[in-house]
């Protein structure tokens, strides 16, 4: 068997394969031995007739699939090997000579791995990021920690009113029937934050502990439950408490209570000092991100639709996982957006070519500079795995396939590429 590279363009093959003819006669007997019994010619017993007469009562073509399908993957996988080729999805087949006792001759066109031509990815000039931390961020920060340590005061002999938190009973009916998710106990409302149903916190205002009353309401047109947009529902609603926060004054006692230090002074100024770390941080990842625009942007790489269409794939996965937890999917989506799914991923190629381009030039450096996740490397990120899902290390492992623990090798790599480009940018001030 031999073959012919003849084209690749835009990173689609175009391979001829020669099988020659005893091999092809081969495929031949094969496919009569497979399909034998399936055929029934008069004077003989089925599955008995011989193969000559099989080909002159059917015609010869009868058995020419199944032994074109014995042949080519063995041709196929050789031509792949030979030609160092890595495809992307299943072949086209056309057939461009065919006949007993001469040489198969087919063609076969595929998607494949895409070469990439690295452009300037060493000594990228980026501009300098800087975030100044301010005191009015320091107070902020101050101001939520000292939310967090309010302490609640029963309210007594006056109605309820905005700040005041209610504790509340309630349940929801929609044309006299309780529906799903509409019923509560001890639940605290914080009136005037607008959490809850629009109108909802406005009827409690003005009533007493002990109150039962009816709050009438309509769900908006795109909340989160499908099956309650645009509904009137009514509410019996028990106010069974109020509170409010009594907030702690921001002196040396408030600093022992809520940290590890013993002024206000420490405490702002470990709140600077964190807030700085951060914007350090941000602002770096950031200068990493316009990096990696810049040696993408430098590269050439024909990159062939299916990439882009297993993108847009792993995308709407992500984007109807993401919807569920708001209580949606993703045909409830399209339907609020009133988008067609072809739509949706018209808009979304653009995004997904992008990542496919960045991911495999991400890899063509990382392949280039032998930049590799070490044992090391991979165990911290599997520490740091564990400590976010709080579990044991060592039953993160365990359930772990080998395709997801390589994943997490490739991503470790991945993302150390980005670390290298970085450190060989040259980073400028806005001023020069």
């Amino acid at each position: 068997m031999s073959a012919n590279l003849k084209k690749v363009e835009k990173s689609v093959a175009t391979i001829e394969l020669i099988i020659p003819s005893n091999k092809f006669e081969e495929g031949l007997n094969y496919a009569f031995k497979k399909n034998a019994a399936k055929f029934n010619i008069p004077g003989f017993r089925r599955g008995k007739a011989p193969r000559a007469i099989v080909e002159r009562y059917y015609g010869e073509g009868v058995l020419y699939e199944d032994a074109i399908e014995y042949v080519f993957d063995e041709a196929y996988k050789e031509a792949l090997k030979a030609f160092n080729l890595e495809p992307l999805d299943y072949p086209d087949i056309n057939i461009l000579q065919i006949g007993k006792g001469e040489d198969l001759v087919l063609e076969a066109t595929v998607p494949v791995m895409p070469e990439v031509e690295l452009g300037e990815y060493k000594g990228i000039e980026i501009e300098k990021i800087e975030y100044d931390v301010y005191d009015g961020d320091v107070e902020y920060e101050l101001e939520k920690l000292r939310q967090q340590n309010a302490r609640l005061i029963p309210v007594e002999g006056r109605p309820a009113e905005g700040g005041y938190i209610a504790v509340i009973d309630f349940e929801g009916f929609i044309d006299g029937e309780p529906f799903e998710g509409g019923k509560g106990e001890n639940y605290e409302l914080e009136l005037g934050n607008n959490t809850f149903i629009p109108g909802f916190e406005e009827q409690i205002i003005g009533h007493n502990v002990n109150d039962v009353f009816e709050v009438n309401v309509t769900f908006p047109e795109d909340y989160r439950v499908e099956e309650l947009r645009g509904k009137s529902a009514l509410f019996k609603v028990t106010l069974k408490a109020l509170n409010k926060k009594e907030l702690p004054e921001l002196d040396d006692e408030f600093a022992k209570d809520a940290s590890d230090f013993d002024t206000l002074d420490e405490l702002k100024a470990d709140i600077r000092k964190k807030l700085e770390e951060k914007n350090k941080l941000d602002a770096e990842n950031e200068m990493k991100e316009k990096a990696v625009i810049k040696v993408v942007e430098n590269a050439k790489v024909d990159i062939p639709d299916v990439m882009v269409e297993r993108q847009i794939d792993i995308s709407l996965r992500d984007l109807d996982y993401n919807l569920r937890y708001q209580g949606l999917d993703l045909n409830s989506y399209l339907s609020i957006t009133g988008k067609t799914l072809e739509d949706l991923r018209k808009e979304m190629w653009e995004g997904a070519l992008n990542r496919v381009k960045t991911q495999l030039v991400i890899e063509k450096i990382a392949e280039i500079e032998n930049i590799e996740a070490t044992e090391e490397e991979v165990e911290n990120k599997l520490k740091e795995m564990a400590e976010n899902y709080r579990i044991n290390l060592e039953e993160l492992k365990k359930s772990l396939t080998e395709s997801q623990i390589n994943g997490i090798k490739e991503d470790v790599a991945y993302y150390k590429t980005i670390d290298f480009i970085f450190s060989q940018c040259k980073i400028v001030s806005k001023e020069e």
